[in-house]
């Protein structure tokens, strides 16, 4: 990892007294990095390098080329592409019936977190909704989702606000502010993101996307550091789950794909608890989801991002071992969520950094690209 890091910044022709003035670290320090005498063990300073260096963080951990398994930049300049097509639309081939079908088939890609396929269908489905304004929110919802999950927050946040522009009525605009509210946390914008599902909850007329708005707005507060606006939001948030929903299949009682229920509320609660640093809290409590009556009634895609999110947690503690397990959870579950995620592989690499991984977490990073077979 320090020979890939000093070459790459060679390449950038930085000097080492260079690269290290802008991470705000010591020459000495980048010295021992690139020799190897100092391991990159926190994933906030590996991000922080892949910053600098102005490159994802996935051509850190190698190999040079993408694996198959992960989406191609070419799926995001597609979807980039499409989004520029504004006077130059390709003629609508679909009938709005087919479009709607279309669009239910993409939710339910998404809830399976088949990102691959879904990314390279994406384009053509922004073409065939366009004009119909319900049907584009929903497939501009979809996107910046995907986009998300991609790491690409800035092209998430442009998709996530065409979204609101192009809903009609108030449960249509809170539900594309939920992608707003996504998308600005995210990019790290908090109280933007506070500010923009506080606002639409006061329009909201479905209860379960304003329960969802409620949540946004927790985890956006919890993110900033506020931890009695978080606790009293998501605490609002799981009043309303208690009075409006009971975690029943959401592939059939969700017709707004909000994910809403007791369940998602108490994987919000672990995350929001890892976000302000109460990190054996947050351990705790996603025992307690996984546990829950609900847990296995959530899309598989929200179960496996939570556990990417419990295995950065169980990092974060020191026990590589159990969050390699969860990765392997994960990865069981919903399998791109793990292979597709920049920060997910980058997670994934740290485990196996942190020193000698059990045989099927070292099997998963090889089928990933991130170690070589022998």
């Amino acid at each position: 990892m320090g020979r890939r890091v000093a070459e790459l910044r060679a390449r950038r022709g930085m000097s080492q007294q260079a690269f290290a003035d802008r991470l705000g670290k010591s020459k000495s320090w980048v010295d021992k990095i690139e020799r190897g005498v100092r391991r990159l063990d926190r994933y906030s300073v590996f991000r922080e390098i892949a910053d600098v260096l102005r490159l994802d963080p996935d051509l850190l951990l190698g190999p040079r080329q993408p694996p198959p398994t992960a989406p191609s930049l070419d799926g995001i300049d597609a979807v980039r592409a499409a989004l520029t097509r504004y006077h130059d639309r390709p003629q609508r081939t679909v009938t709005a019936q087919q479009a709607s079908r279309q669009v239910a088939y993409a939710w339910m890609a998404y809830q399976h977190a088949r990102y691959p396929q879904l990314l390279d269908a994406l384009p053509t489905l922004l073409d065939a909704t366009h004009g119909t304004r319900s049907l584009l929110a929903s497939t501009y919802r979809i996107t910046a989702a995907v986009l998300i999950k991609l790491d690409h927050p800035h092209l998430a946040w442009l998709t996530a606000d065409r979204a609101v522009t192009a809903a009609d009525g108030p449960t249509g605009t809170g539900t594309a502010t939920i992608a707003v509210a996504q998308a600005l946390r995210a990019l790290g914008h908090h109280h933007l993101a506070l500010t923009a599902a506080l606002t639409a909850t006061d329009t909201a007329d479905d209860p379960a996307v304003r329960a969802t708005l409620y949540l946004q707005a927790g985890l956006a507060a919890a993110g900033s550091g506020d931890r009695r606006n978080a606790r009293d939001l998501l605490d609002h948030a799981a009043a309303l789950a208690d009075r409006h929903a009971s975690d029943t299949d959401p592939y059939h009682t969700d017709p707004h794909h909000t994910g809403f229920g007791p369940a998602a509320v108490r994987v919000a609660r672990f995350l929001a608890a890892h976000h302000l640093g109460d990190t054996s809290e947050a351990i705790h409590r996603h025992v307690h989801a996984i546990r829950s009556d609900g847990w296995r009634r959530l899309p598989p895609e929200h179960r496996a991002a939570h556990l990417v999110d419990a295995a950065r947690a169980y990092l974060d503690t020191g026990d590589p071992a159990q969050a390699g397990q969860t990765l392997l959870h994960a990865d069981r579950i919903a399998p791109a969520e793990v292979r597709s995620r920049p920060a997910a592989r980058t997670l994934l690499a740290q485990v196996i950094q942190r020193g000698p991984a059990a045989a099927d977490v070292a099997r998963l990073a090889t089928i990933v690209g991130l170690t070589r077979q022998p």
